[in-house]
């Protein structure tokens, strides 16, 4: 069968018999078949399944659509519905957790690490776009003043976000001051 051991389900169907003196003897009878090895969850509909399962006690109406991401290892789930805002939370750190959550529970039943991003109804995407515009804003008032701003504090995917947005800028660099929840970012005007 060209298979290991470990790959078979063996049932022994008779012992057989030594006999005396090899007289009456009988062999062993044994099955062997392979294991048929389930096909691996969809990383995409478990994680689906796991944010219904946490969002079933709201009595919104909820939708969730998920889409995998092109390199298949990411699954982004895109919550719709009316009056969302509550799954956001104060500049998105309910949806924050949501999202760790998700991807805790999806890591944990797909046996390793699962990239999960969760999203209200493209929230994610006009916080982005607003943090970019925003960061630009405050970079253009730090080049006409001189002087340094530090932005509010805000989680590291946000700061990464200010970062990536002023890290061509040839007047101005970025850097993040604080600890833990306090970390805020510092844009500066570079020096010449």
């Amino acid at each position: 069968m060209k298979i290991s051991r470990s790959e078979v389900e063996i049932t022994v169907l008779s012992e057989g018999r030594t006999g005396i003196l090899g007289l009456g003897a009988e062999d062993a009878r044994i099955s062997v078949r392979p294991i048929l090895k389930a096909e691996p969850p969809d990383t995409a509909e478990v994680a689906e399944e796991v944010l219904e399962k946490i969002l079933s006690g709201i009595s919104a109406s909820i939708q969730v659509e998920s889409v995998t991401q092109m390199d298949s290892s990411a699954v982004l789930l895109d919550i719709r519905g009316d009056d969302l805002g509550i799954l956001i939370g104060r500049r998105g750190s309910t949806l924050a957790a949501l999202q760790y959550l998700v991807g805790l529970v999806v890591s944990h039943r797909m046996g390793g690490k699962t990239a999960v991003t969760v999203d209200v109804e493209g929230y994610r995407r006009r916080r982005e776009e607003s943090l970019r515009s925003m960061a630009q804003r405050i970079a253009e008032r730090v080049r006409t003043s001189g002087q340094s701003i530090t932005m509010e504090p805000m989680p590291a995917a946000e700061r990464r976000i200010i970062h990536l947005a002023l890290q061509d800028s040839a007047d101005v660099t970025t850097q993040s001051i604080g600890e833990g929840e306090t970390r805020k970012v510092v844009i500066t005007p570079k020096r010449r």
